[in-house]
């Protein structure tokens, strides 16, 4: 059986576009993106918090996102993470680029062996 693929594991920018995406549809906290990534994935995709929280303060910093506190499911303050117009911009940016490298990579899949 095939081990699960880690964060190291995929492509550059790969956790920030799947954060990005996630928050876009709902602002949430650490903890919640996490379980929501790993859902999405029907559990293939485990991103650590010690891969996690870095990639959240990258994108801090670069203005991808913002914070603000609120109150998690047990009713315990968090820090919050939404997408910034910023972060929707690069969002659909990095979107398009996907979409071509996976293109590409489908056409040589398909045509290499002839």
């Amino acid at each position: 059986m095939r081990k699960k693929p880690e964060y190291r594991d995929l492509f550059p920018g790969a956790l920030e576009l799947m954060i990005l995406k996630s928050l876009s549809w709902r602002s949430m906290h650490g903890y919640a993106l996490a379980q929501r990534l790993k859902e999405i994935s029907e559990d293939y995709l485990r991103i650590e918090e010690g891969s996690l929280y870095p990639a959240l303060q990258r994108m801090l910093k670069v203005g991808w996102l913002e914070t603000e506190m609120g109150l998690s499911a047990r009713n315990r303050p968090v820090r919050v993470f939404k997408v910034t117009e910023v972060g929707k911009k690069h969002l659909e940016q990095e979107i398009a680029s996907v979409e071509k490298m996976f293109a590409g990579i489908t056409r040589v899949l398909a045509l290499a062996g002839e």
